[in-house]
């Protein structure tokens, strides 16, 4: 009898039972036996030999069948892995977008399917809340990103938009045939134990309990990590908002078991997530050049890409507040830099009737040092940006320093744009960094980009302090008027009040202005009344206020001043008035004189009213005995 196998071993002169033997010791050590039988010449097969054949035929058969399905379920594990990978990818990319952390997605992912384990979900219905972590915002897509991303809170058309997403990611995950329920969860994941969630206003238990662990994770997750409009808490605190909410928007029971388990599951379980783990599929990721670019450089540009949009439309929204420079410029430095990130933001702004620039405002390191900073508007990058209407880039002066600004503490690089509305520049907006070369070409494509609105915000700034300045100025003796007067007093009233401190207040009138119009013109007048109001103006201290009451009237507030005080300032500013040369023309002088009246607080009344009736009176007996007393002089 003669056996052999395809291995090349062959069996012969043995008996048929030893050779059963041999071959069935093959078949366990794994040989790849395939039987061949062919009997000696003269040598009849026993009916025991044909069936051990037969039974290690079909014991090769059972291997084989074996090895293809071992084949067959890891052709399938890799396809269920790669179908996750791809769901992953999409999911971080919508999550870029939204600018979110791109860790929590996974952690989420890690949570929702331990709680379901934990909770008795069936391991279908735990892939279907893995998988619904993943793509519960896939609706985001239907979002505004200036909505997605907005600091503040949002109006109520803004939260109508907001909530479409549940229903628009349920109606996109729909069309995928995911062999595990996904849908319903993505359109429930809002709705509230108490019922008042949307979009159907489900309530209890008629929400799926995978939509209910979603609530939690989702929750807990947006709690603990840096979102547009507010920062990561801690998981301590995270949980106590997580409790506080559990009965009304969270399902308490699904709060209790989370919270059990959250100290079992650290970033290690993160780490070990499957999809993450499979190396055949990142070699399915590599570039046919062999190079493979790192996926968070992919995820980085979509979220910049939103940064932009989101930088633009905060800075066209400040376009219509009625907001000063420093406000307008605080709000743009905060939007830029996510945008641009940079040490030092600063505005110089353009005074073209003395060649100059001036810092109006700067944010960062350095800023004490550039308050105050003023300059030719041709030195350095600020001036070359200005004069070539483009962006500049450079770094410190060389010895000597060309450029002022980048003199200045620990700045190493900066970035210029010009400030530029219709045929003028206003100024430029100078961004500085500490470390050197910082700035590339995707920042200043970037600072191009938001420049023209920059400019348009500026200008529009400027024109509000000029009206506002105006509003409360008198525009011929650039004095405070009235309209700044009484809210200015009322605050320096309820100071006096809270720290009992006296205040002072001088009502003053310019005795022969009447004479003045008739006799020599009303410009002679208006000149006469601006003599007076310069030296009012620099006799009080900085921090005293003088308004023009209106005709021929002022009024001097003095903080911190009793009635002492009072008296000896009335009759300095009589005295500084008497002296004023005033002429008309260059032969006729004519003597300027002022009538003055004080009243202080509390002595004479706690209310501007009872303070300024007290003060005009005393004011009106003041130039009756100042007419008798010249009147007396004149008769002698």
């Amino acid at each position: 009898m003669e056996w052999s196998a395809s291995n090349g071993m062959r069996l012969t002169d043995m008996t048929p039972g030893r050779s059963v033997v041999v071959l069935a010791l093959c078949a366990v050590a794994g040989s790849a036996v395939e039987l061949s039988l062919r009997p000696a010449p003269g040598l009849l097969l026993t009916p025991l030999a044909v069936s051990v054949g037969a039974l290690l035929l079909a014991f090769r058969l059972h291997l084989r069948n074996q090895a293809n399905q071992a084949v067959h379920q890891h052709q399938m594990a890799q396809a269920s892995a790669l179908q996750m990978a791809t769901i992953e990818a999409l999911a971080l990319a919508i999550d870029a977008r939204a600018q979110a952390a791109q860790p929590q997605l996974r952690r989420e992912r890690v949570l929702a399917g331990a709680l379901g384990e934990a909770l008795g979900l069936s391991p279908a219905e735990v892939e279907g809340v893995r998988t619904a972590a993943l793509l519960h915002d896939v609706g985001h897509l239907a979002v505004p990103e200036q909505i997605l991303t907005k600091r503040g809170p949002l109006t109520q058309e803004e939260r109508a938009k907001m909530r479409v997403h549940a229903e628009i990611g349920a109606e996109i995950i729909a069309n995928v045939p995911f062999p595990y329920p996904v849908a319903s969860l993505v359109r429930s994941h809002h709705e509230r134990w108490d019922g008042t969630g949307y979009p159907a206003g489900l309530r209890g238990s008629e929400i799926p309990l995978g939509a209910r662990i979603l609530a939690v994770v989702d929750g807990f997750a947006a709690l603990t990590s840096d979102r547009a409009f507010h920062g990561a808490m801690p998981a301590e605190d995270a949980v106590d908002v997580l409790w506080t909410e559990a009965g009304t928007a969270l399902d308490p029971a699904v709060v209790a078991r989370f919270v059990e388990l959250l100290p079992t599951l650290g970033a290690d379980e993160v780490a070990a997530d499957p999809v993450r783990d499979d190396g055949a599929l990142g070699a399915a990721g590599d570039e046919p050049g062999g190079s493979r670019r790192d996926p968070g450089a992919a995820l980085a540009d979509i979220a910049g890409a939103g940064k932009e949009l989101h930088a633009l439309y905060e800075i066209a929204e400040t376009i219509g507040s009625s907001l000063g420079v420093t406000e307008s410029m605080n709000a743009i430095a905060t939007t830029l830099r996510a945008l641009i990130p940079f040490t030092t933001c600063v505005l110089f702004l353009r005074d073209t009737a003395n060649n100059l620039v001036r810092c109006r405002f700067a944010v960062g390191l350095g800023e004490a040092a550039f308050q105050g900073l003023v300059f030719g508007d041709t030195a350095g990058l600020v001036g070359r940006s200005i004069a070539e209407r483009a962006c500049a880039t450079g770094g410190p002066p060389a010895a000597g320093g060309a450029d002022p600004a980048m003199a200045i503490g620990e700045l190493r690089s900066a970035l210029v744009a010009p400030l530029v509305v219709g045929d003028a520049v206003i100024g430029a907006l100078a961004l500085y960094h500490a470390s050197p070369g910082y700035f590339n070409d995707d920042h200043r494509r970037l600072a191009r980009r938001v420049s023209d609105q920059i400019a348009a915000v500026i200008y529009n700034s400027l024109v509000f302090e000029r009206t506002q300045e105006e509003s409360v100025t008198d525009p011929l003796t650039g004095l405070p008027n009235t309209r700044f007067l009484f809210p200015h007093l009322s605050r320096e009233l309820a100071r006096a009040k809270r720290l009992a401190s006296p205040v002072a207040v001088l009502v003053l009138d310019l005795d022969n202005l009447k004479y003045i119009n008739d006799n020599f013109g009303h410009s002679v007048g208006d000149r006469a009344l601006c003599a007076v109001a310069a030296v009012l103006r620099g006799a009080i201290r900085p921090y005293d206020i003088c308004v023009r009451y209106g005709g021929d009237e002022f009024i001097v507030l003095l903080s911190e001043c009793g009635a002492d005080q009072a008296e000896a300032k009335r009759i300095e500013l009589q005295r500084a008035v008497d002296t004023l040369p005033f002429s008309v023309g260059e032969a006729v002088r004519v003597k300027l004189a002022i009538s003055i009246g004080a009243a202080v607080f509390p002595d004479d009344g706690d209310t501007y009213d009872l303070l300024l009736s007290h003060a005009d009176g005393r004011m009106y007996r003041d130039k009756a005995s100042r007419k008798r007393a010249a009147l007396a002089v004149n008769s002698r």
